[in-house]
């Protein structure tokens, strides 16, 4: 692991359409990569140009829908129950719901900000692995280099306040580090340490980013951190799940 990390906001990528090349646009707004970098990019970035954008004026709201929206636009709450493999909690219009990608969160990932106008929401990736994949490859062919590539959005926690950056996506690095069998510096053998690294380095990406700067993208450099891992490995388990 790193004793010094740099993390390197890219400015200047501009509004994103469908189909942009969204891995040239990167290489043109970064300051020269080097092999081991780490990319962190916003889901958001990755959606709109996988065409992950809905126009509400398509949607035709279910009866479920309308109960869980109270006095809210029900439209978005019948694409959050699309999206949404299970509701766990809902007191309308707020909804906690697992995603077909495991992931828990608010509204099963479906966000209103920084989509395309009033009536347009911004869907999670279908694969947001695959997503991190194909970024990394198309870096690999414009520069030469190996980097990782994490696709980031804002989740909530239970039982803190807040949202941070997790990696929803991930080639190239280390997802999760296990620590169990090693010792620490006392002796003390750990038997249930296991660090989220990828979701550490979204959030240290999310410093330069910002919610409201339009800066969809950053570099951690100094990580050291190259692997194999994918943002489905940070999924908890159900059978682990104590709060279900």
């Amino acid at each position: 692991m790193s004793e010094e990390l740099r993390v390197i906001p890219l400015r200047g990528i501009p509004e994103l359409e469908e189909r942009d090349d969204l891995g040239a646009l990167v290489v043109e707004a970064a300051p020269g990569f080097e092999d081991d970098d780490v990319l962190v990019v916003a889901q958001k970035a990755v959606s709109k140009v996988e065409g992950r954008v809905i126009d509400l004026g398509d949607v035709e709201p279910s009866e479920r829908a309308r109960e869980l929206a109270g006095d809210s636009d029900s439209r978005r709450l019948e694409v959050i129950l699309r999206e949404a493999r299970e509701v766990i909690r809902s007191r309308p219009p707020l909804v906690i719901a697992e995603t077909r990608h495991g992931f828990v969160c608010a509204s099963a990932g479906v966000d209103a900000s920084n989509a395309k106008g009033p009536d347009t929401l911004v869907l999670l990736p279908v694969d947001p692995d695959a997503s991190a994949t194909r970024l990394r490859e198309r870096i690999r062919d414009l520069t030469g280099k190996h980097v990782g590539v994490i696709v980031s959005d804002s989740f909530g926690r239970a039982w803190r306040r807040g949202t941070t950056d997790v990696a929803l996506g991930v080639a190239g690095v280390v997802a999760v580090l296990d620590l169990d069998g090693r010792r620490d510096a006392a002796g003390y053998e750990l038997h249930a340490t296991q660090i989220a690294v990828a979701d550490e380095l979204a959030g240290a990406a999310q410093l330069v980013m910002g919610k409201l700067d339009g800066i969809p993208a950053a570099i951690v450099r100094g990580a050291r951190v190259r692997g194999d891992g994918r943002g489905s490995d940070l999924v908890m388990p159900r059978k682990r799940d104590l709060f279900r």
